[in-house]
């Protein structure tokens, strides 16, 4: 089927039948002509301006497409496709001058793995043109001091190291660089500003040395020499507190977790050593060198680093994964050491890929894959190294959980032939090591492998793990099984668990997610009136009539005024509540149904906050064996405010629930319970922010409409704004202050809850830890890691919002004369931002 193809200058069809166009024509031209002279030209200004717009854009399309393409797979050689771009984009920079240096610079920022490429093509393109090498050069430098201003720190360090790699091209002296380099150094040194400032600028000036170290050292090897005891002198100084807190593994057997400053000076080092020769990155650049020599070099101007402000974020610290080396991959190419820049430089290239693709699995999956010198190196081990490594980055991933297994599901399908193998030795690996592996972490593999097993038909080598059947049940392996289990169990049905595993595995395998109605034994307390309300709700009676029905219960709590706002009476609330979740037990929709139609009787029989706790406990009690359900359902009744972030925090560390403490689930709800507070806190905060610049605005307009009609006089139209149909929606100075009273009270609400969770947490870590001092006892049971861990969970999943209340926990809870055990959680959590 042809294109239809519209002439600019007549406005007819050419691919209309022969004999209609000369009859358009001629109707055309007799209307031409009839026009005056004027409009005629007029016509013929805007059909050309359209053309000239129209071609312009067709060629800046087509420079930004070959500019964008270059480097990719091609007939021609990567060398004569740079000097054939470098030859055309000279000869366009007289028209798109602007366009090509944004399209560059672009390009220097968001394709880092094509860094050398790019600085290859501005090489050639200041051989041709010494003032655009210049302009691209003060560009650059523009873009690199915007980014530090607005805190894109990786957008800077691409920035960086892009003017690093121009001094390979013989764009930038190497002696200007070494000035900036020195300058981000002193910047390390500066008393009175976060460590995090300190070593994102340290880290920066050592991530780019791979690329220009032996440029340096032959051109300025004494300067170099320098700069390098700086960092070490820095490195020396630095304190390290949170370590222990990122760490994937509390031991560093078989591999050691290191520090990730740490980790690269040691590369940095080594590569010192080797004479900064590396063989990974590759240099287009040497084939042009006779031309590159010869061009003018350009001067960095001065470069200050931004001071320090309150309300910078700066990345914060993080602990190199290590998880295979050379011995677990014996087949095929050597895995790099863990202390050689490939391994730096490999792993680095890994992660700009799945930052690039993590929206799109299958693209992920196949540029992961298609890595340049991939013959060189043990790539399936690399790749499931590194994604193991943004999986359990501290304190949270970068992408959602899911993200990461969906591209293992693609990898294991687009290379079947490896990929599933090593993923399975890595598992084993993570499993024979998971006694000490961090509890946040520890759940991020169970809810990995339940999600990767429900993808492949739950296949797995059971029997390989039927030695940790005879360990304890709250040791790290057996519990990992059930809780891989049990999640599942979520994915599938329970029938279908049963079949996956041997019969061996029979202590491990869940219950059957059924409830347990306590009222079906006509014995119980308070049955009569449970089969009473349940046959009113079947013939759809009001809430009112149910707690009618609900009124002739005694309370069991003797000597309880029921005038007083604080009472309740349990048994009203466990008959409601088990009798109501008992009739919407087939579904979550039934249950959320049945909760919303008889909202009004939770409200009243549940106003405190000890009620709500009863109203948590009687749908435990009911639900016990359905996990799930538990979590769907207190996450129901947070949104719905049946109960209340404290409520669901108390019940958590109650009694009841000691059975419970070390179970995925239970801190599954209290996370969910923090981000929904935290949630509601930030919806209050933007909610502030946008009126109060909607009052500014307001107020702006008028003062401004004020001066207008004052110059009008009395003659003005008498049509003031006041007639706007928009004065609803303008928020009035009452308004505001009644949403800032709301946000100070949801504040508080917020502090009070992370009290209430750390109080908590101390008051049962203090008698675990004074029983067994007591009792001469080791206080390092699996309790107690589990516990700990959690309480550390906490901290670093929820820091941004805990940092906020920082000096008032230090304040009144971790003082210092709190156990140390305990009292390091909190100071490795507060050297996170130091």
């Amino acid at each position: 089927m042809s294109r239809r193809k519209h002439d600019e200058d007549d406005g007819y069809d050419l691919t209309m039948p022969e004999f209609i166009r000369p009859l358009i024509e001629k109707i055309i031209n007799s209307g031409i002509k009839n026009q005056s002279k004027k409009t005629k030209k007029c016509k013929d200004r805007i059909y050309r301006k359209r053309r000239k717009v129209s071609e312009n854009q067709d060629i800046e399309d087509r420079l930004e497409s070959l500019i964008l393409r270059v480097g990719e797979k091609s007939t021609s050689s990567l060398e004569s496709n740079l000097e054939g771009l470098a030859s055309v984009l000279e000869a366009d920079l007289g028209s798109f001058r602007v366009k090509i240096l944004r399209i560059l610079a672009d390009c220097a920022t968001n394709m880092p793995e094509k860094c050398t490429i790019y600085t290859t093509l501005i090489g050639l393109l200041n051989a041709k043109n010494y003032s655009f090498g210049g302009e691209f050069v003060e560009y650059m430098v523009r873009n690199f001091k915007d980014a530090l201003k607005n805190c894109k720190w990786d957008a800077a360090r691409y920035a960086l190291r892009f003017l690093a790699d121009l001094v390979n091209c013989h764009v930038i002296a190497a002696g200007s660089l070494l000035q900036l380099l020195d300058n981000m150094v002193d910047a390390a040194k500066e008393d009175g500003v976060p460590q995090v400032r300190k070593d994102w600028y340290i880290y920066a000036v050592l991530s780019i040395l791979p690329w220009v170290g032996r440029e340096l050292y032959e051109k300025k090897e004494q300067s170099l020499d320098t700069l390098m005891s700086a960092i070490e002198v820095f490195l020396i100084k630095r304190h390290k507190n949170h370590h222990e807190a990122l760490k994937v593994w509390h031991s560093d057997v078989p591999h050691p977790q290191e520090e990730y400053l740490d980790c690269l000076w040691s590369q940095i080092r080594k590569l010192r050593q080797d004479n900064w020769a590396e063989k990974h990155i590759p240099r287009p650049y040497l084939a042009f060198d006779s031309i590159l020599c010869e061009a003018l070099q350009h001067n960095l101007p001065a470069l200050l680093p931004p001071p320090h402000h309150d309300s910078y974020h700066y990345p914060m610290p993080w602990v190199v994964f290590r998880m295979f080396d050379y011995t677990d991959c014996p087949e095929g190419p050597i895995l790099p050491g863990a202390h050689s820049i490939e391994r730096f430089l490999i792993e680095e290239h890994l992660h700009q890929i799945i930052e690039s693709h993590h929206l799109e699995r299958k693209d992920a999956a196949a540029q992961l894959l298609d890595v340049p010198y991939k013959q060189k190196i043990p790539l399936d081990y690399m790749i499931v190294e590194v994604i193991f490594a943004e999986l359990f980055h501290m304190p949270s991933p970068r992408y959602l959980e899911v993200c990461y297994g969906s591209i293992f599901i693609e990898l294991c399908k687009l290379h079947p032939s490896r990929m599933p193998q090593v993923l399975a030795q890595a598992t084993e690996l993570l499993f024979s090591r998971i006694d000490s592996m961090n509890t946040a972490c520890f759940d991020r593999l169970v809810n990995w492998f339940s999600y990767h097993l429900s993808n492949f038909q739950f296949r797995w080598s059971w029997e390989d793990w039927e030695s940790c059947l005879q360990l304890d049940p709250e040791h790290p392996r057996p519990k990992f099984i059930k809780e891989v289990l049990l999640k599942a169990q979520r994915l599938a049905y329970h029938e279908r668990i049963h079949k996956i595993v041997p019969e061996t595995f029979e202590p491990l395998i869940p219950e059957k997610p059924e409830p347990t109605f306590k009222y079906s034994d006509d014995t119980a307390p308070g049955a009569n009136t449970a089969r009473a309300i349940a046959d009113a709700i079947r013939e759809r009676c009001t809430p009112e009539e149910v707690l009618t029905g609900l009124a002739e219960l005694p309370n069991p709590r003797a000597g309880v005024d029921e005038g007083d706002a604080s009472s309740y009476n349990p048994l009203k609330i466990d008959v409601f509540v088990q009798t109501l979740l008992q009739l919407g037990m087939k579904s979550f929709s039934h249950s959320f149904a049945a909760i919303s139609k008889f909202h009004y009787v939770f409200k009243v029989l549940a106003e405190s906050e000890e009620a709500q706790i009863c109203v948590l406990r009687s749908m435990f009690e009911l639900w016990h064996n359905h996990q799930q359900m538990m979590v769907v359902l207190v996450d129901k009744m947070l949104k719905t405010q049946i109960i209340e972030c404290s409520a669901v925090a108390n019940w958590i560390f109650s009694k009841d629930m000691n059975g419970e403490f070390t179970k995925m689930y239970l801190w599954e709800i209290l996370h969910l319970t923090i981000r929904k507070m935290s949630k509601h806190v930030q919806r209050l905060g933007s909610e502030l922010s946008d009126a109060r610049e909607r009052l500014r605005r307001d107020e702006s307009h008028s003062s401004e409409s004020d001066e207008e009609m004052g110059g009008e006089g009395a003659g003005g139209s008498g049509v003031g704004k006041s007639g706007s149909g928009d004065d609803k929606d303008k928020p009035s100075e009452d308004m505001v202050e009644r949403m800032e009273e709301r946000l100070e009270a949801a504040q508080a609400d917020q502090k009070n809850l992370f009290l209430i969770i750390f109080q908590r947490f101390i008051m049962i870590l203090s008698e675990h830890l004074v029983r067994c001092d007591t009792d001469n006892r080791d206080f390092d049971t699996f309790w107690y890691r589990w516990t700990i861990g959690r309480l550390q969970q906490v901290f670093l999943a929820h820091h941004e919002q805990v940092q906020k209340y920082s000096s008032t926990l230090e304040t009144l809870l971790f003082t210092h004369d709190l156990d140390p055990h305990i009292l390091k959680v909190f100071q490795q959590f507060v050297s996170l931002r130091a």
